[in-house]
């Protein structure tokens, strides 16, 4: 019987250099950057068809443990989804995903992958995977280079010699170089993109991690076997995973390892991790542009627009990056569109909310909308999915107003059960105990009118919840 393939999804980024698209609630693996699937859903679905592919282990932070449960279910993709309290980086969260890959199976060969990575020659990726499992099994660990196709800045580089269509042992691993060392490493073709993609059993991993990082596999392991299952999700010991060393798992393992090989790959991989590399990987019409949503252009050239809802008209521009979302406007020349994490600095330094979530934010019982917002109130469309549940919570500082717009409303107002249908409506006092259901198998849609002197969403004492929240 052939051993099964595990894949390890890592989905801890948090994508702030595609910032307005990405924020901290809501980043670039969960969204529809390319046709109708996530970025998390289509790294799952590019594995159908590999020969004995199992089921995946998901690494997240506990904030999206919600977000990763539904895109699986939107896909019909079982999954064990494991929930760090704090992001590591990638070496701790690959070693408790293969830990706990020990516990699931007792033979398999581990694939990690980013969820953020787009892949265009699937059938490539499927063909380079057979072989890296190949030597896996030789208890080699195996990463996946990627040729360049210029000199980028923005990439590691991983140094080998043989041919370039050969697995290769690995010389070493050079981290992101200026221009003229990327120009030296083209035109010599002794180097490959580091695409932090990697093939090993999970008996080679945690030997050579005892070996190389014997501290990081102990919490590790500790983390684990003190973990507590929460619903359906894994959360790791919080202490024991804090405690565990922050590091890559480039440097924490594979730059000290001689037992390293590359598999050089064509594959038209890219990470997305700014606005160039996502322009890059874009169609584009005769004048160079890619435009998405509502535009409008004239005299225009090399400029990439993105526009949810209004209509975004341009006159005589060139060499732009235009992002349009509901609440935030960003415009940049080509060149400096890296410079946004300086906004999301200043964002956060001003404890602005942009950086955190958008508009519409994602709840375990379906979404709400912040349709306006001003001093003392604040306006939101509620969506509630069938069967969910809103929390028992009261709130100290607002009052509240809710409006059934479609569908049937069970709300609990102090020691009342209300029934409302389309066009009812209930008023909800501050310290009043209130919660909503929807119990049919149809969309719940409110207006929430809030009035108070603060209407932060941590205004919230939680007594009931079906999702675990605290």
């Amino acid at each position: 019987m052939s051993i099964k393939i595990t894949p390890i999804i890592l989905s801890g980024g948090s994508g702030t250099r595609l910032w307005p698209l990405s924020r901290k609630d809501r980043p670039k693996q969960f969204l529809q950057l390319f046709g109708e699937h996530s970025m998390l859903q289509e790294t799952i679905l590019r594995l159908i068809g590999i020969e004995n592919i199992g089921r995946p282990i998901i690494v997240c932070n506990e904030n999206h443990r919600f977000l990763v449960a539904h895109q699986c279910h939107d896909i019909g993709i079982e999954t064990t989804i494991i929930l760090e309290p704090n992001g590591r980086n990638t070496a701790p969260a690959i070693t408790v995903a293969a830990i706990q890959s020990l516990k699931e199976f007792e033979d398999s060969v581990l694939l990690v992958l980013s969820a953020d990575h787009k892949i265009e020659d699937i059938e490539g990726f499927h063909h380079a995977i057979a072989l890296a499992k190949q030597t896996a099994l030789e208890m080699k660990l195996v990463t996946f280079g990627v040729k360049p196709t210029g000199p980028n800045i923005g990439y590691g580089y991983i140094k080998y010699s043989g041919n370039e269509n050969e697995l290769s042992k690995v010389e070493r691993f050079e981290e992101k170089p200026n221009l003229e060392r990327a120009n030296e490493y083209l035109m010599s073709k002794e180097y490959l993109w580091n695409s932090g993609m990697f093939m090993f059993t999970s008996e080679c991993l945690l030997d050579e991690l005892k070996k190389f990082n014997p501290e990081m596999y102990n919490k590790s392991l500790e983390a684990i076997e003190k973990s507590s299952k929460d619903l359906d999700f894994i959360r790791l010991d919080e202490k024991s995973f804090n405690s565990c060393p922050s590091d890559s798992i480039d440097y924490a393992l594979m730059e000290k390892s001689d037992n390293v090989f590359v598999i050089p790959v064509d594959i038209g991989w890219s990470d997305l991790g700014t606005f160039e590399s996502l322009r890059d990987s874009k169609t584009k019409d005769i004048n160079g542009n890619t435009f998405e949503g509502d535009i409008i252009s004239f005299d225009t050239d090399n400029t990439f627009i993105r526009s949810s809802g209004k209509l975004i008209a341009t006159l005589g521009i060139s060499n732009m990056t235009i992002i349009n979302t509901k609440d935030v406007l960003f415009v940049s020349d080509n060149i400096r569109s890296d410079g946004v994490k300086d906004i999301v600095r200043v964002l956060s330094e001003s404890e602005r909310s942009e950086h955190i979530h958008h508009r519409k934010v994602f709840r375990p019982w379906g979404w709400f909308d912040s349709i306006d917002l001003g001093e003392n109130y604040q306006v939101k469309k509620l969506h509630v999915n069938p069967k969910a549940k809103l929390s028992l919570q009261k709130h100290s500082k607002r009052d509240e107003h809710w409006v059934v717009v479609n569908g049937q409303a069970i709300v609990t107002k102090g020691d009342k059960t209300i029934v409302l249908q389309s066009g009812d409506s209930v008023y909800i006092p501050r310290e009043t105990k209130h919660s909503i259901e929807n119990v049919s198998n149809n969309d719940l849609v409110l207006i929430e009118v809030q009035s108070g002197s603060y209407l932060g969403e941590d205004d919230i004492i939680r007594y009931e919840d079906l999702y675990n929240r605290q």
